[in-house]
């Protein structure tokens, strides 16, 4: 029967205090080759909560870790150079539609969107909610922008 426990660190920066430590101690496990290995597989997430799922056997104490992907917002917000979303509507600050492709391809594999066009257009409304303009534009203008084929050359780049 294996354990598996279920955490939202800092990317890179986990430690054997909680949430990790007092769920794993009990286990038995090298505490610190895990937070060792959840940092290295989230540095790219430096700043950002980030889920990890860890799967433990407690007979042989071998495990495995999987990392899931920050939240669209926080990802967005890295892209813009922010470290928290706008105090009020005014505070806005534009991204380039590029950056949001990233972010939508990083999300891609979470999302229910059935290409990256979709996940681009959902990824656009959690700008909204940042009070992010995209290339100048609204989130929305650029949605339908994207219906009208107007990026399509970049969605179907790699």
């Amino acid at each position: 029967m294996t354990e598996k426990i279920e955490a939202l660190v800092d990317g890179g920066k986990a430690s054997a205090g909680p949430p990790l430590g007092p769920a794993l101690g009990p286990l038995g496990v090298n505490i610190g080759q895990i937070v060792g290995e959840i940092n290295q597989r989230t540095k790219d997430f430096v700043g950002m909560k980030v889920p990890v799922t860890i799967i433990i056997d407690p007979k042989t104490k071998e495990f495995s870790i999987t990392v899931g992907t920050p939240p669209t917002s926080s990802l967005l917000l890295q892209e813009m150079g922010r470290e928290k979303g706008p105090g009020s509507a005014q505070d806005t600050v534009d991204i380039p539609i590029e950056k949001v492709i990233k972010v939508a391809r990083m999300k891609r594999q979470n999302m229910l969107a059935i290409s990256l066009e979709t996940a681009v257009k959902e990824v656009l409304g959690t700008a909204i909610s940042l009070h992010a303009t995209v290339d100048g534009k609204p989130p929305m203008e650029v949605q339908k922008l994207i219906n009208e084929g107007k990026y399509a050359a970049l969605l179907s780049s790699k």
